[in-house]
């Protein structure tokens, strides 16, 4: 059995390295962002956020005032597990209190804060079942400078690609330099309205390096890139080559009467964090 005090342990240390260390394909993204800009204020702004990750990964601390709502995934095995749920709270309760991280979560109504990054429905677990031999856990902190810019449509059927290209972009371009651009654009297409939501938010998971297997999807990726980045709303807003640094597309099989469409929308902080834990 995989004990409680592991996933806690686990879940702890995954919340401090996604809001620490930003993953390599991100940084390596924004690199090559920079060789392709001649918008000398988007340079700068680049090199700032460069800097910024620098600093963080150097001095160990949050590369964000916003560390973000804590939302976990979990591949769940053939494994055996004591308390789930209560363990992957105190875990984000352990790294709130050590890291320390900013209590964002409050209720909707009163505001009144939790203190400890936990609260109803919070963090919001998404489990899936695997036919493997491990458990993975992923941290996604999601700051709200993006998050409050994501968007869904219950597009009808007869809007096909031309009309799920045309909504993300407009998404995009409607949120302007709000969500910290360059950003990361998680789309999700087909299924409910709260599964193409979830599917936008996994598509962000997904390595800027890795190519989507479906050529359809590929295809759409790169003109919705392309659209977007012919803004010229750049780096923080402030003009440039550099709008989105990827656009990454999940699709599920809905309803013969709709197409639904979720955009998630991600600062260059795509913050993540993921490990295997194996039942010994």
């Amino acid at each position: 059995m995989i004990s409680e005090k592991t996933i806690i342990k686990t879940v702890s240390e995954l919340y401090k390295k996604a809001v620490i260390n930003l993953n390599e394909d991100i940084k390596i993204s924004l690199e090559d962002a920079l060789k392709s800009e001649d918008n000398e204020l988007a340079r700068l702004n680049i090199q700032t956020i460069l800097k910024n990750i620098e600093l963080a990964e150097k001095n160990n601390i949050p590369m964000c005032q916003d560390t973000g709502l804590p939302i976990v995934f979990v591949k769940l095995g053939n494994v055996e597990v004591e308390n789930l749920k209560s363990s992957i709270e105190k875990g984000i309760e352990k790294a709130t209190e050590e890291v320390p991280l900013r209590p964002n979560i409050v209720d909707p109504l009163t505001r009144k804060n939790t203190n400890n990054n936990i609260g109803k429905y919070i963090p919001p677990i998404d489990i899936e079942l695997i036919d493997k031999d491990y458990i993975e856990i992923t941290i996604f902190p999601k700051g709200f400078g993006s998050e409050n810019n994501n968007a869904l449509k219950m597009a009808l059927p007869s809007e096909g690609e031309k009309g799920i290209k045309d909504f993300v972009v407009e998404t995009v371009l409607k949120a302007k330099g709000k969500p910290c651009p360059p950003t990361i654009i998680g789309v999700g297409i087909g299924g409910t309205s709260d599964l193409a939501m979830k599917l936008a938010k996994k598509a962000l998971l997904k390595n800027i390096s890795e190519k989507n297997p479906d050529p359809t999807l590929e295809t759409l990726e790169k003109e919705i890139k392309e659209k977007i980045n012919e803004s010229d709303i750049g780096p923080m807003g402030l003009g440039g080559k550099t709008t989105t640094l990827d656009v990454k597309i999940i699709k599920a099989h809905t309803h013969t009467a709709g197409l639904p469409i979720g955009v998630c929308v991600q600062c260059w902080a795509n913050r993540y964090a993921t490990e295997r834990i194996y039942d010994n």
